[in-house]
This record gives C-alpha cells, structure tokens and sequence, in this order.
C-alpha cells in the first residue's frame, strides 16, 4: 500500500520508493490544477517505483494518466527517472530549467564508454590511487542506469509564473546541487492559516535534516571553472528571503521555519570550510582531503560509489576555498595539490 499525505489546499504527496537508497523515497507531491493533476517530481525508473506511484494517485482518485503536466525540480533520477512512464501514460508535459535540460540532452547523446573514460580521468585528477580507478577502465563496456532520461518538452523560467490554471506556483532558480535546481513557491496563503509566504516545493535545495551533496558539475565537454558551493549558499540566502509558512522537500518531511534551516546550512558549511582549511596546513591532493574530511562513517567503510560522490564534495569546497582567496594549488604538483593561503 503506497504511503501518503494530504498537505491542504489542493495538494498531496506520494512517497515512492527509491530501491536501495538509505534516503528511502521521493515525495512526489501531486498538485490540484484546473486543468488536473501536476506532479513536482517523479521518483526512481523502478517497477516497484512505478506501482507505488500509482497506488498513490489511486488513492487521490486519480491515475497516471489523468496527469496534465510534471514539474521536475533537478534532472537526478530519483525526481525525473519516472517522467517518461508519466508522460506515456497520459501526454503530460514534463518541464524542467534549461540548464538541467542540457544536462538531460547531453546524457541521452554520450555514450557509456565516454562517462567512464571521463570519470576516470577526474579521479586520476584528483589523486585516486589505481585501484579505485582500475574498475572504471575495465567498466568501460558495460552500461549505466539513468543513461535514457527522458527528454522535457517545456521549460521551467525562473522568476515566472507556471502556466497552472487555478494556482500561483512561482519558479525559483537554485542552483548548487544542480546546475538547473528550481524550488517552486506556491504564493497563496497556507490552508492551516500558519504564517508566512505560502509554501515552497523545495527539492534537494532545503531538506529539514540531512545536507544535500553539492559536488562538481560535470560536463565532459565543458573546461568552464564552476563554483557549485558558492552557487549553492547564493541560493541559500535566495530562499531564505521567501519566507515560506512550510517547506514541503523531496525527502524526509515537510517542515516550517526556512529560515533557522538555512542559517542552519550556511553554518554548516562555513564550518566545513574552516575544517578544510585546518588540513590544507599541509599540500594535499583533493583525494587525500576526502580521505580527512568527516563523512557519516569512517573513509574505509565508505562504498566506491560513494567515495566518487565524496572527492567530487571536497573538490567543490577547495574550489570555493581557491575563489575565495583563502587555498591555492601548488604550483608543479602533479596530481594537484592545494594548500591554504598565509
């Protein structure tokens, strides 16, 4: 039986599930429009995904095929993985930020071999030792989940009004943990009569108790110097002068009080920052730095996988760090090493 929620005013949410994922589900919220149902993400490309995602709609007296448009927050397959079965299903319009929608179109045309090829040249980059590297080579043949996303057909502007009959969902540009992430303000007023700015479909941007992951944003293609991080606390701020009543986020529960949660956020990450900065006294790769860093387990018990997700993280913070003026790569140093300034 699909778990799920009644948030007042015309919007619900399904929690569909994400197969072997520690985060458990997406909140796929399904919101009420004159024109039917429009959902704020999908979940995970899964049968079991897929089944949960229908059960839930049928119990809002609904069905995937009653839905008339889908609002991807980011292009992460456990928000955009189903939008492809939605819009089979019914005709929807799936509609997600331009850059994000780049990032989709690139992914569909890249074949397997040259992700693989690209992630491990980032890695030997980044100072991985052989034996982390050595199975992306030899992986090279096989393919990757999420490699034929679906392809928006609408595009998410920031600053506009969606085209929603009824409603008055506003998007919000909020980049850091993608380069496209948008939150969605609903700007009318809270259905419990709570005080504040309506309420905000905040995505990853703004989660009531875990910090997204805001890595590099890859592009093989694309030597362009990002600064994620920096992009990421800009956003912060941005939606924090909203002043929603509620946020209603993609995982976890919906809380209120945006504000304590994004002072709670940029403490965080400051703090990290300083953190970084207390190990670069002595010249250290990017991987030697995750090695260091604190993470939810100790560096040996960390997945491969995740200790991809976890050098991506610290490179994004030496980044900010370089930008800020306060670490520098060591000049001659191959792979790169970085050390704080004087």
């Amino acid at each position: 039986m699909a778990l799920t929620f009644d948030h007042g005013g015309g919007v619900r949410s399904v929690a569909v599930p994400i197969p072997d994922n520690p985060l458990g589900h997406t909140l796929v919220y399904v919101v009420d429009t004159g024109r039917g149902p429009v959902l704020v993400d999908t979940g995970w490309d899964d049968p079991a995904s897929w089944e949960a995602l229908a059960e839930g709609l049928a119990a809002f007296g609904t069905s995937p095929g009653d839905v008339h448009g889908v609002l991807i927050t980011h292009h992460h397959p456990d928000h955009h993985g189903l939008s492809g079965r939605v819009r089979e299903a019914s005709g929807a319009w799936v509609a997600m930020h331009a850059a994000d929608i780049a990032i989709v179109r690139r992914t569909r045309e890249a074949r397997p071999e040259r992700w693989f090829a690209y992630m491990a040249a980032k890695l030997e980059a980044a100072g991985a030792p052989e034996e982390h590297v050595a199975p992306l080579r030899a992986a090279r043949g096989r393919t990757l989940p999420g490699l034929a996303p679906a392809l928006p057909d609408r595009e998410i502007v920031p600053g506009e009004l969606l085209d929603l009959p009824g409603r008055r969902l506003r998007a919000v540009w909020t980049p850091g943990h993608t380069p496209g992430h948008v939150c969605l303000h609903l700007e009318e007023d809270h259905p419990a009569g709570s005080p504040g700015r309506g309420r905000l479909f905040s995505g990853d941007h703004l989660l009531p108790g875990i910090t997204p992951h805001i890595g590099l944003y890859e592009d093989p293609d694309d030597a362009t110097v990002t600064d994620p991080l920096g992009d990421y606390l800009a956003s912060l701020e941005r939606v924090g002068r909203l002043t929603p009543a509620e946020v209603l986020p993609a995982h976890q529960h919906p809380f209120g009080d945006a504000g304590a949660r994004v002072q709670d956020l940029l403490a965080h990450h400051e703090h990290r920052l300083a953190s970084l900065l207390s190990l670069l006294s002595e010249p250290l790769t990017p991987w030697q730095l995750a090695t260091r860093m604190r993470w939810n387990r100790p560096w040996p018990e960390i997945p491969r996988a995740s200790r991809d997700i976890a050098v991506s993280e610290a490179e994004s913070h030496l980044r900010h760090l370089v930008k800020q003026g306060r670490a520098e790569p060591v000049p001659g140093t191959d792979p790169v090493t970085y050390v704080r300034t004087a």
